[in-house]
């Protein structure tokens, strides 16, 4: 059974729990008919705010996420660079304040030196926030770098959860198969 904000899931209006979710998806996913203010006040205009409350949300995430608000509120995604794309991506994540992120691939396009920056600044924000993130990777550094506890899935089943220490000492033949697998680069 899986348990949002002390309900199961099961008890849930479905529109209701997915607007309490944040969502940082691999290739951004924005609108691109919408400008970068449309796309970050995308969840809060549904959710029926005032257009002047979703400008201020957006100005003030895009300038926590990095992104000067007044230089790229009226462009389009194609105006963007792909790091720029993926920063207004994780500010409409968090346009409605969702007390849930969840993360699937957020950095898989993105070239190395840009994915370690936004991987740097995404667990500064996540901390500042005080957000529950549900982070989705294939990549075992980035698991360990990110997350505080590691969840192994295998076939739709959970196989292991712990931390990343604990999925380094376990002796779960099928952590041990994985971590074998990725020829100790484990960091």
């Amino acid at each position: 059974m899986i348990v949002v904000g002390g309900r199961p899931t099961t008890e849930w209006d479905p529109i209701e729990l997915r607007r309490r979710i944040g969502y940082v998806i691999q290739e951004v996913g924005l609108m691109p008919h919408l400008t970068v203010a449309e796309n970050v006040g995308l969840v809060p205009e549904l959710l029926g705010w005032p257009r002047n409350e979703r400008d201020s949300v957006a100005s003030e995430l895009l300038a926590r996420v990095g992104l000067p608000g007044n230089e790229v509120l009226q462009r389009f995604s194609h105006e963007l660079s792909g790091g720029q794309r993926q920063r207004v991506g994780i500010a409409r994540a968090l346009a409605a304040d969702p007390p849930l992120l969840l993360c699937d691939e957020p950095f898989g396009a993105l070239d190395p030196l840009l994915r370690r920056q936004l991987q740097d600044e995404f667990r500064s924000l996540s901390r500042e926030l005080g957000k529950t993130l549900l982070f989705v990777t294939h990549d075992v550094r980035e698991a360990m770098a990110l997350g505080n506890r590691i969840a192994l899935l295998e076939a739709g089943s959970l196989r292991f959860v712990g931390t990343p220490d604990e999925l380094r000492a376990s002796d779960v033949p099928i952590v041990r198969e994985f971590l074998h697998s990725t020829n100790g680069t484990l960091t």
